[in-house]
């Protein structure tokens, strides 16, 4: 680069770098979102805002939020003055009703310019220049960056072949030209990359659903919740973590219809407190000794509904147990006791769950009687040791209670809506020359010792791999150093470079994951270019993310930054197909895809694009129920399951002749780490991550105005708290054998106590709160 380039380059940056600092010191970026925060500019800033949006310099953008994976998929509407986002409002559109409700952001979208104009946004490519995880770093050109690319990739798919390049699971970006999409697209021209199947956040979900039911669309549409008249969220906190945009709202609403709403949960979450009638905390991992025990009450005081089982369900009992399996253990015979010597009593239940026995049975007669009921499950229960069992027998309670198939019911299990939910993404990534596929979570695994893992170990497309995981390309992902298991053993394999020779980390921070490559690539966020979301898991809408700023600095679109290495590598043309750019992109996946499919009455692009509605949506009128045909009539509308039917006991689960962890019935297992074995002496304790309102995942963790409004603190029951002399914000430390947390805490009695209560609390006192 010449002299006068560099100049104008430093020049560039320089007035880029005063523009930002004006807008980080809040001048332009305040608005009426948080009012509470403590920040002083906040009121002069409020009004500049304010100004500047009547401005006629201030256009309106409206755009789906990043989200990031958080559960959702919002509108968000903003205000762009000078080419600077200065406001961040939700959905205003007019006749909101339950058919096509308002898509309204929380305080992660409402407070996102504090992330999207954060001073520690990547800025330009960066080559490591100390040791993997020193965070010492040299600024490089985008031709040096590709460069060092190209020959890596190349030497290393010499050398090992395709399958020693890894592209991890990473939900940091959902756009389909932002995320890493991009990038599987460019490894599949390429001659591919070892893939992965399942997800962080579905694991047992999506492997134990369809062995109930043959399919993962085992939901209603949510219109039909208020069809029901009770509802249990089993672990399931929609008002944070959101599960679909708009559950907590239809909840609500089913609850003003009529519905009885019972959360259990071990924390008194937001859910909890502005959606339930009751909050039943539980201890952690013993959700399945409760579900149980409540088939316990339901079976031995006749409350099943008999017709629906004999008709729809295999397993149940020995009249209904499978052709080749009629001697082995039902479902029944494990809830009764049968065959083990342990009825499933609600007091059984008890000295497990801390729940008492009266309110087990109490909610379990509620449940069966009430009328049509959904049990929803959410997902930190499977997240578990053996999170199968606690899906299947979820699964298992609806069943028997003939709460599927009807208005009002719900079927449990993943529950995608019937008919087919969200496509999450509709880039074309082409067919990966690479067959075999390993499980999400064994990366680490395949990086040392992937050439002795095998159909065991969970890995499809093959007997075995070829080679280790040689080198990671990581797009919109943490997983390498953040939401990964066992960190301290996965940094030192991190950090070995005799097993990863060349780690790449594309993404808009310098997160913990960058820390540790060897290139790191700057991505610019979803605001800085054209794209496309789809709902999440549930709803009809598709967003049009036009790009309402430009990219600061040197960052790029994903999309951007695999085309330019697509040019290394000779294959520019086919890769962007003829030089399509991110705009190109949304206007193919609108014309080309959804309209040819899901959403066939959609707008064209062109007329999406310049009516700036940001989301285009279908409403739900009549609202869809998962499996009517099959219960009106199981012979004629067979599931996709080897009887055709519910398989409360599963022969592919028998055969697989595993019967302590993979029970052909559901079962309490207990966990390999639990408050009933041995290292329970030595922590007593256990420790739960759930979802925070203030960040999703690592994504927001540095976002002030979020981070202030919900801080991070580790929630202590006051008995727990009390006995180990620990007052409200002390600083504390949080250990096991492979690590520890240096947190503050908050003592409440949100969270359930952790401990057994006759320990915790002085003679006389006894509380399950």
């Amino acid at each position: 680069m010449s002299s006068d380039r560099l100049k104008k380059v430093a020049v560039s940056d320089r007035r880029t770098f005063v523009k930002w600092s004006t807008l980080i010191s809040g001048s332009l970026l305040a608005g009426p979102v948080l009012q509470s925060c403590s920040d002083p500019a906040i009121g002069a800033a409020e009004s500049a805002a304010a100004a500047a949006a009547k401005s006629p310099e201030t256009k309106i953008i409206r755009t789906g939020c990043p989200s990031h994976n958080c559960g959702g998929k919002c509108l968000l509407k903003l205000h762009v003055t000078d080419g600077v986002i200065t406001r961040i409002e939700t959905d205003d559109r007019q006749g909101d009703d339950i058919s096509d409700p308002q898509l309204r952001a929380c305080i992660r979208g409402r407070s996102y310019r504090k992330r999207q104009y954060h001073p520690d946004r990547l800025k330009y490519p960066l080559k490591r220049t100390g040791k993997r995880g020193e965070g010492q770093f040299e600024r490089i050109s985008w031709d040096e960056a590709y460069d060092i690319m190209h020959s890596r990739i190349t030497e290393i798919t010499d050398k090992y072949g395709n399958g020693a390049i890894h592209l991890p699971y990473g939900t940091g970006s959902y756009t389909n030209t932002n995320g890493r999409w991009p990038a599987v697209r460019l490894m599949n021209m390429l001659g591919g990359s070892l893939g992965f199947y399942n997800s962080y956040s579905w694991a047992c979900i999506n492997i134990a659903t369809p062995y109930m039911f043959g399919t993962l669309e085992s939901g209603n549409q949510r219109q039909d919740w208020l069809n029901s008249r009770y509802i249990l969220m089993w672990g399931w906190n929609p008002a944070e973590m959101k599960d679909g945009t708009n559950s907590d709202y239809f909840i609500r609403k089913a609850r003003e219809n009529g519905a009885r709403v019972v959360c259990i949960d071990p924390r008194l979450s937001q859910s909890a407190v502005a959606l339930a009638d009751e909050w039943i905390p539980i201890r952690p991992g013993t959700d399945t000794a409760m579900m149980s025990a409540m088939a316990y009450v339901i079976i031995t005081e006749k409350l099943t509904d008999d017709d629906f089982i004999r008709r729809c369900c295999s397993g149940y009992d020995a009249a209904t147990m499978p052709d080749g399996y009629k001697d082995q253990e039902s479902y029944t015979d494990y809830i009764l006791g049968t065959r083990d010597g342990v009825p499933k009593t609600a007091e059984w239940a008890e000295k497990i769950t801390m729940v008492p026995a009266a309110v087990i049975a109490r909610l379990a007669r509620e449940y069966a009687t009430a009328g049509p009921a959904v049990l929803y499950q959410g997902y930190g229960m499977q997240r578990r040791a053996y999170g199968e069992q606690v899906v299947r027998g979820g699964a298992s309670l609806a069943a028997i209670t003939g709460n599927i198939g009807i208005n009002g019911g719900w079927a449990s299990g993943l529950a995608n809506q019937k008919g087919g939910g969200p496509f999450w993404t509709v880039f074309p990534m082409g067919s990966n020359p690479v067959k075999q596929t390993i499980p999400v979570f064994l990366w680490t695994e395949a990086v040392v010792r992937g050439t002795e893992l095998g159909p065991q170990e969970g890995l499809r497309g093959g007997d075995s791999l070829d080679t280790n995981i040689k080198m990671i390309w990581s797009v919109a992902s943490n997983v390498l150093m953040n939401q990964h298991g066992n960190l301290n053993r996965t940094r030192k394999i991190v950090e070995d470079e005799s097993l990863l020779e060349f780690i790449v980390v594309q993404d808009n921070f310098m997160t913990p994951s960058a820390r540790f490559a060897d290139l790191v690539l700057p991505a610019c966020t979803q605001f800085e270019t054209w794209g496309v979301e789809d709902g999440w898991k549930y709803g009809e809408e598709v967003f049009l993310t036009p790009k309402a700023v430009e990219p600061p600095f040197e960052t790029k679109s994903d999309y951007a930054i695999c085309a330019g290495l697509a040019e290394r590598f000779g294959v520019w043309d086919k890769y962007t197909e003829g030089g399509r750019t991110e705009k190109d992109w949304a206007a193919w996946m609108i014309d080309m895809n959804y309209r040819r499919t899901r959403f066939p009455d959609m707008p064209v692009f062109r007329k999406l694009s310049a009516s700036n509605k940001g989301v285009y949506v279908k409403p739900v009128t009549t609202p869809a129920v998962a499996f009517r045909e099959f219960r009106e009539n199981p012979e004629k509308n067979p599931l996709r399951t080897p009887t055709g039917k519910i398989e409360l006991f599963s022969g592919r689960l028998f055969d697989m002749n595993m019967p302590d962890e993979i029970p052909a019935v559901a079962k309490y297992i207990t966990e390999w780490e639990s408050p009933f074995g041995k290292e329970a002496e030595e922590f007593p304790l256990q420790a739960m991550g759930h979802h925070y309102m203030s960040r999703v995942h690592s994504t927001h963790d540095n976002n002030i105005w979020s981070m202030e409004a919900f801080p991070q603190r580790v929630f202590i029951n006051p008995a727990d708290a009390e006995e180990r002399g620990i007052a409200d914000g002390d600083m504390v430390i949080i250990r096991n054998n492979r690590g520890k947390i240096r947190i503050p805490c908050r003592i409440t009695k949100k969270m359930m106590i952790m401990v057994e209560i006759e320990k915790a609390l002085p003679a006389g006192r006894r509380s399950n709160g």
